[in-house]
């Protein structure tokens, strides 16, 4: 009688063993196997981090294996178990991989195929077609559009994160990681003792080293001690944590009239200002947004403010950005002076940290939130309500949406909403914030998130003229990287643009993209579809990068891009694409560590290892 040997990796997670009885079924061309209970005399099965294996007869031949069953029945009480993948050697000798990855809850089954990729098209046995199609069928009632706020991206229906599916909630480790990562934080800027200094008037410029009393590294330290000066000041909208908004002025704005005579004691080439911005030597940071904006009111006892700035610099000849002039708000008269570097110094100052204010709003809503948190969630909604887990473009995009809707559910609990840290801590909370997104969806397009176009509609793609901006230096060689990977998995399973036009699944992703995530705009300029290998590329590149690398520039990553420790994909092509792509990046970090070298303000923010792979890892 034919024999099989079934190997079952259980996940290292906390808690991912189970005691309860394990059940595997095989499906095949030629028949179905019994119910097999998976149990080893006198062993403890399937605990944390173990790979057991079992001897498997069958009563006739099955034929070639399609599906694999696997049942989880209770022992004493229900209990959670994680399943990597299951290895199965055939009575030939062949091995078939079936990948998992998931949890399996209750008295739960799931249905496993092997895992080699196939799109839609691949399938022509009913069998595996009905599998595909209830899959999704599934899916789509587990992951549904929600309207957080209006004009929002809509995001997942949960009001908590213990309403998420299993599968995508954070596991024990990661949700005590969160915790304690939060309570460090707040621990790390003296929260308490931080939001009082907001709620009384300081004293002087020296209580700005109480919030980085326990924030020690080379940058901080750095910022620190020079944080007054233009020359750091300028430096931080190339390479600061909100490195997005700087842009080449090409003329001067009626609602900013400064003149030739006012910043002249600024210009170092003997030129007017118009000659200057005509060289392009002038650049701007624009605070229009924060216009209108209510300040927070949620503290009666607490008078908070906002300004809605507009900030000149200038690239001096150092070919270093300086700061020239600033209004503090949009409209010119006698109430809204332009301050500038010649005025009274604590003047000169007030102006810049009002900037700062202003930046720091935007980064954390719009530049952070918004276009990396909601719009890879975004992403991740469609691609599981879309893409079976066979199709290939899930197998490449679900580590990076690991985790996303889990803490973006949990930004919604305690940061975002009512009465949560953006309320207590922000002068745009009390909804603040949420007028911000909502204003700025205007503005969110498909180009924006396209890194190599962003930074050529800013002007800024110069390296000869703008020699310091090394959050475009790298990102450029991050994307590059990221798409050459892009190309290549494409090109092992769409053989020609027709392949990618048809496939009906990749079409209805990224429907689902456009129509629930960006709302139907037009105006966007997300596609409504997608028609050859090039454009799928790019929009897969979008994904990645926005989801690892720019996150990791506004947010300061900690892990791995390149790394897939979950082997989705068991094809050799695409694993040498894999280590193709390892090797690109590698080569990366090494680039960005010897221009590092000796820096006295080093940038590594886009350095291929200290970029994660999701928002949320």
């Amino acid at each position: 009688m034919p024999s099989y040997t079934v190997t079952v990796a259980t996940g290292n997670q906390w808690f991912a063993g189970t005691d309860d009885y394990i059940y595997l079924s095989l499906v095949g061309s030629a028949g179905c196997s019994e119910k097999h209970l998976l149990d080893k005399a006198f062993y403890n099965d399937f605990e944390r981090g173990a790979v057991d294996s079992y001897d498997m007869t069958v009563d006739e031949e099955l034929g070639e294996i399609q599906l694999v069953r696997i049942e989880k029945r209770k022992y004493w009480i229900h209990d959670d178990w994680y399943l990597k993948y299951i290895t199965l050697k055939t009575p030939h000798g062949d091995y078939i991989e079936f990948p998992c990855y998931r949890w399996i809850t209750g008295e739960g089954e799931i249905v496993l195929r092997d895992g080699r990729a196939k799109l839609a098209r691949d399938d022509q046995i009913h069998i595996l077609k009905q599998h595909r199609r209830k899959e999704l069928e599934t899916r789509q009632k587990q992951y549904r559009w929600m309207e957080w706020n209006p004009g929002f991206p809509l995001s997942i229906d949960a009001k908590c994160h213990k309403d998420l599916p299993r599968d995508i909630q954070f596991d024990s480790e990661k949700g005590v990681d969160f915790v304690l990562n939060y309570s460090k934080a707040m621990e790390n800027l003296f929260i308490n003792r931080f939001m009082h200094m907001f709620q009384s008037s300081w004293n002087d410029f020296a209580d700005f080293e109480k919030i980085f009393v326990k924030i020690s590294n080379t940058i901080s330290e750095r910022v620190m001690s020079h944080w007054q000066e233009d020359l750091m000041f300028g430096y931080q909208f190339l390479n600061g944590c909100n490195p997005v908004l700087i842009r080449r002025c090409t003329k001067l704005p009626e609602k900013l009239p400064v003149t030739t005579e006012m910043v002249e004691c600024s210009l170092e080439r003997q030129l007017t200002l118009e000659q200057e911005v005509q060289q392009g030597n002038i650049f701007i940071v624009d605070y229009e947004l924060l216009d209108g904006i209510d300040a927070n009111k949620t503290d009666p006892c607490t008078h908070q403010f906002l300004a809605a700035p507009i900030c000149l610099l200038y690239k001096n000849l150092a070919n270093k950005i300086v700061p020239i002039a600033i209004q503090l708000n949009q409209t010119p008269g006698e109430e809204n002076p332009i301050f500038l570097p010649s005025d009274a110094k604590y003047d000169w100052l007030l102006a810049k940290i009002w900037v700062r204010s202003s930046d720091f709003h935007i980064h954390q809503t719009i530049t952070h939130l918004l276009c990396t948190h909601l719009v890879s969630e975004v992403f991740g909604i469609a691609m599981y309500r879309q893409l079976p887990a066979v199709h290939p473009i899930f197998k490449l995009l679900v580590a990076h949406v690991r985790f996303t809707i889990a803490i973006n559910t949990k930004a919604r609990e305690q940061l975002i909403c009512e009465y949560g840290l953006f309320d207590k801590a922000n002068a745009t909370g009390g909804g603040g914030h949420v007028q911000m997104v909502q204003r700025a969806m205007k503005d969110l397009t498909y180009a924006s998130l396209c890194f190599p176009m962003a930074i050529k509609a800013r002007g800024m793609e110069s390296t000869e003229d703008i020699p310091y901006y090394f959050y475009r230096d790298d990102g450029l060689l991050v994307w590059e990287a990221i798409q050459t990977f892009t190309s290549e998995v494409v090109g092992i399973y769409y053989e020609s643009d027709q392949v990618v036009e048809e496939d009906q699944e990749l079409q209805d992703f990224v429907k689902d993209v456009y129509v629930y995530g960006m709302r139907g705009k037009k105006a966007s300029g997300f596609p409504k579809s997608i028609k050859s290998r090039e454009k799928l590329s790019e929009y897969l590149t979008v994904v990645i990068f926005t989801a690892s690398a720019q996150h990791a520039a506004v947010n300061f990553g900690q892990l791995f891009l390149g790394m897939y420790p979950e082997e989705h994909f068991i094809e050799k092509p695409v694993k040498e694409a894999m280590a193709r792509f390892r090797k690109n990046l590698d080569a990366i970090v090494s680039v960005i560590a010897e221009r590092n070298k000796n820096k006295k303000l080093p940038y590594y923010y886009l350095s291929p290892d200290r970029i994660p792979n999701s928002v949320a890892i």
